[in-house]
């Protein structure tokens, strides 16, 4: 087969009978590879594995964070940004508690509990802290906060700004 220039296919043989491929044995093994699949399946497995092992090193289970070579995910550094933006009033900077606000880092509470207080708001004696149910910058971001304050109760991030993947 020849295209409309007359230059001839670079999938059909040349008059050599080395076709596109140097070597008529490197051809026909390449051919071979790509036939039975053996190449892709091992690039495929290959892709995989790695994917596998880099996902978990990154997840740990019951654990809302994840932090790769001191990168935090998204979730939290959108937990710190929230949590310094509105938290961090009485509860004090990166949760280590304040005269206001108890550590939120020394003992974390779980998950759920932590949700019910921050939406409903909790009152114990003289100390009352408000729901936040109704506010946008807080109510939708409860468990990005939680992750943040989860990393920084682990140990696993320390005090101030944390780098982001993305940076």
């Amino acid at each position: 087969m020849t295209f409309a220039c007359g230059r001839p296919s670079p999938m059909q043989p040349s008059e050599e009978g080395r076709g596109s491929v140097g070597t008529p044995r490197a051809a026909l093994r390449s051919r071979a590879l790509v036939r039975s699949g053996v190449g892709w399946s091992a690039i495929l497995c290959f892709v995989c594995l790695s994917a596998d092992a880099a996902a978990q090193e990154a997840a740990v289970p019951g654990k809302l964070y994840r932090i790769i070579d001191g990168k935090v995910d998204a979730r939290t550094y959108n937990g710190y940004r929230r949590y310094h933006a509105v938290c961090n009033h009485c509860h004090g900077p990166d949760g280590m508690g304040s005269s206001f606000g108890p550590s939120l880092v020394d003992h974390l509470l779980e998950i759920e509990t932590f949700r019910r207080i921050v939406h409903d708001g909790q009152s114990s004696g003289a100390a009352v802290m408000k729901g936040f149910s109704g506010d946008p910058n807080v109510a939708p971001y409860v468990d990005d906060i939680y992750a943040y304050l989860q990393a920084r109760a682990d140990g696993e991030l320390a005090r101030g700004r944390p780098v982001s993947f993305r940076e």
